[in-house]
């Protein structure tokens, strides 16, 4: 076999043809990953060769057949194959000669490639900023179809004499194991069965294993795939030397041997992730949510159409993580890839209504032409269906300030939270139940609106009356939210929230200690601001946060319209920075303040942590450092904007504005009389059931502003004066999701992915450089190879 071997790499070395067929493939690569912009690396901006892998198996498809065309059908054309039956092989051992020979001709046209990543290692930013890792998973992935080709080839070239009919045929075949499954799978009649049809062809293995992570099943396919072919070129070469009888019962047992392992390969198999994060590994809870899924949940993607590198990129994560999913929920979990915007005028319209009644809206993004930009509206979003729920999923996380690839990185980064959360949800039989108290002058209805609209979309959200409501009833509950209160609650009330908690059952208080409001001080111009009595100090002491009697500003502020004069008739209206709107920037690493926006606020104050047995308190949001505090009762008024604030004055530690509490809670009641109203024979324990809190020094952070035209409102973190948007939102969601969800499922938005992206001054300045250098490089490598190949051969050869 060795013998044979050599013989078939030398063979293929010897000719001009095998070095025409390897230098065109080199070239051509070279011209599509560095030179043509649609698929051009250095258009693309990232520092990955995602590119090249996901072309290379459609030139894989050009170069294999070619070179192995020759393999049997030119032995035969030749009259060379009669002469090779004569020796002392089995016709196994000369297969695998030949097949080996071939495969290892492949590897050998792939090793110019290296030079690509060479180059993408030094031009990343900074130097160096590759997954070395994913490469190398990559690598494998495309050696595997390059195995499973090479079979094909010496199979179409054991069909016949004529090389040109043999790569001909090797091409079709290998498209069509590539790529026609998968488009088999968009049929409407096999929509439903769209991921096990996929499965049965290469390309979905390919995928998978080009991410940089080896699937024991992916890889077994390639290997019963290459079985299979080679198993028919032995069959077709050896059918005159058996009989039918013979031949019938070996192939019958060898269907059932691939049979056997490929059923035993798909139920114990393992993953390796060659990734440096280790960011195509699922977590156990997500392996443990699809796992446990009882009915079909079905996904859909609406991120499609012509899309700018940064969103493909989202794209491409989205399937990455829903096909790790399908992969461990046993077929009940499939997706599809849809573009809400095909069709006609009026198919669009009534997509994007149908959507904007599930809480899908549209982004509009502005796309670089070359005419210059370009209005794109895109869906960054997915819908859920599991029986008659549906959820939406929002993949697109907004952050004002950082940089395009910031934020659809920290996307990236959410995704599997975003989903495994969204399932757990339809999982549980519906959404959890969240409650508002009212009848204590909370914010009212249109202030709520959109906290509310952005609630309903994973939850059930309703108005509680602590005063009417049964402890029944309130247990229902999976959450309670406070939201800036202005009356006190009645004895009887924080009774009920007591038990309510002792129960298990989170709170979320955003709470105002002071009765300062913007409206006011128009009027008058300031604001004697005192504080407000609300009756909850003891109770919300005994769990451990006190929220302090005081007033933060703070340098980093939002804006406000005000009067600065008159231009003749007409009031002169300018934004001016007002120092009691603080805006926070989240610094916390903990996940309920990751990677958000800036949170908007109105005259918040300060909270301080009591040490309280077997609490766990986490401040999650702070004041900037240039902040000072006013203590109440204190004289606020708008002539501050007019002064120019001394630095020195502000700078000063952040103070704490919001923060987390989880434990086993003390009960405020333990050891005094039921309040009046109250069943007496109830129980009060010492301590309740494990339950969590979220506690905000600001009612405000949750309220919605109101359009004073009409009185509609605002989407929650909305700016009506500086038309900006904050991630009051998110901040919400994030919070109430903390609070319903365990910490296993929270704790996987800390997931990090590293932002590997190309240098663009170095691009800019030695574009052509490095264009030159891996479009030539490769195949000026090849001839020189080859001359030395052929030197070296004249020389040994001319000394006889």
């Amino acid at each position: 076999m060795l013998s044979i071997y050599k013989k078939e790499i030398a063979a293929y070395f010897n000719s001009l043809t095998g070095y025409l067929v390897i230098g065109l493939f080199l070239l051509i690569t070279g011209l599509l990953l560095w030179v043509f912009p649609d698929t051009s690396i250095l258009d693309y901006g990232y520092a990955t060769l995602e590119s090249f892998f996901q072309l290379s198996p459609y030139l894989f498809m050009f170069l294999i057949p070619a070179v192995t065309m020759r393999s049997i059908a030119g032995e035969k054309a030749d009259g060379t194959w009669e002469l090779l039956l004569t020796r002392p092989l089995r016709m196994w051992h000369l297969l695998c000669g030949k097949y080996l020979g071939s495969l290892t001709v492949v590897f050998l046209a792939l090793l110019p490639t290296f030079i690509y990543g060479c180059a993408v290692y030094r031009l990343a930013l900074p130097e160096g900023n590759v997954d070395v890792g994913a490469w190398i998973g990559s690598y494998l992935g495309l050696l595997f179809l390059g195995a499973v080709f090479t079979a094909i080839g010496l199979f179409t070239s054991a069909l016949s004499r004529n090389v040109i009919v043999a790569f001909l045929t090797a091409l079709l075949l290998s498209f069509l194991l590539f790529y026609a499954f998968d488009a088999l799978g968009t049929l409407p009649i096999l929509a439903d069965h769209a991921y096990q049809v996929s499965r049965l062809g290469a390309q979905s293995h390919y995928d998978a294993i080009s991410r940089g992570v080896l699937d024991s099943r992916d890889a077994l396919y390639f290997a019963c795939m290459v079985a299979v072919f080679l198993g028919c070129t032995h069959r077709v070469l050896n059918r005159q030397r058996s009989t039918w009888k013979k031949n019938g019962i070996i192939d019958l047992g060898f269907i059932a041997g691939l049979f056997l392992v490929h059923t035993l390969g798909s139920l114990y198999f393992t993953r390796i992730d060659f990734t440096a994060e280790k960011r195509f590994t699922l977590s156990p809870l997500a392996k443990q949510t699809v796992s446990n899924l009882q009915q079909d949940a079905h996904i859909t993607i609406l991120l499609d159409g012509r899309l700018p590198s940064g969103f493909e990129r989202l794209k491409r994560a989205t399937v990455d993580l829903l096909s790790d999913l399908a992969s461990y929920s046993a077929g009940k979990v499939t997706f599809r890839v849809v573009n809400p915007l095909d069709g006609n005028t009026q198919q669009q319209q009534a997509n994007t209504e149908a959507l904007a009644d599930r809480g899908i809206t549209p982004t509009n993004l502005n796309v670089r032409t070359e005419t210059g930009f370009s209005q794109q509206l895109i869906f960054p979003a997915a819908l859920i269906t599991y029986g008659d729920h549906e959820i939406p999923v929002h993949l697109l996380l907004s952050r004002a300030g950082a940089s395009h690839e910031t934020v659809l990185n920290n996307s990236i980064q959410n995704l599997e939270y975003a989903f495994v959360s969204a399932l757990r949800k339809v999982i549980s039989g519906g959404r959890p139940l969240i409650g508002f108290t009212e009848g204590h002058g909370e914010l009212d209805n249109r202030s709520l609106y959109d906290a509310i609209q952005t609630l309903t979309a994973g939850f059930q959200v309703g108005f509680v009356n602590l005063d009417s409501i049964t402890s029944e009833g309130l247990n229902q509950l999976a959450a309670l939210v406070v939201a800036k209160p202005t009356r006190p609650f009645t004895e009887a009330e924080k009774f009920k929230i007591d038990q309510f908690v002792m129960g298990g059952g989170s709170m979320l208080w955003a709470i105002d200690q002071t009765d300062a409001e913007l409206d006011s001080m128009r009027t008058t111009g300031n604001q004697t601001v005192i504080a407000r009595q609300l009756n909850l100090d003891d109770l919300l002491f005994t769990y451990g946060i006190r929220f302090n009697y005081d007033i933060v500003a703070d340098m980093n502020c939002a804006q406000i319209p005000l009067t600065m004069g008159n231009v003749g008739t007409q009031s002169q209206i300018e934004l001016a920075p007002w120092l009691f709107y603080p805006v926070f920037m989240p610094t916390s690493s903990h996940p309920v303040v990751k990677n958000l926006d800036g949170i908007r606020s109105e005259f918040t104050g300060t909270l301080d942590t009591i040490a309280v047995p077997g609490i766990r308190k986490s401040i999650i949001l702070q004041s900037s450092p240039f902040s000072r505090l006013l203590n109440l009762p204190a004289t606020v008024s708008l002539q501050l904007v007019e002064e120019t604030p001394d630095p020195t004055q502000f700078k000063n530690k952040p103070y704490p504005v919001a923060a987390l509490l989880e434990g086993s809670f003390p009960s405020v009641f333990t050891n005094r009389p039921v309040p009046q109203g109250i069943n007496r024979t109830v129980q009060i324990p010492e301590r309740g059931k494990p339950a969590k809190m979220v506690a905000i020094a600001d009612g405000d952070v949750i309220k919605g502003q109101v359009n004073p035209t009409d009185g509609s409102p605002y989407p929650l973190g909305w700016d009506r004066y500086t038309e900006q948007q904050y991630g009051n939102k998110s901040f919400l969601l994030n919070a109430i999701d903390y609070l319903i969800d365990d910490a296993d499922i929270i704790a996987l938005r800390g997931k990090e992915i590293k932002l590997r992206l190309l240098d663009p001054v170095k691009i800019k300045e030695e574009r052509i450089y490095w264009q030159l250098l891996n479009v030539a490089l490769p195949p000026i490598l090849l001839l020189l190879f080859g001359f030395v190949r052929q030197y070296l051969r004249k020389r040994r050869y001319s000394s006889f």
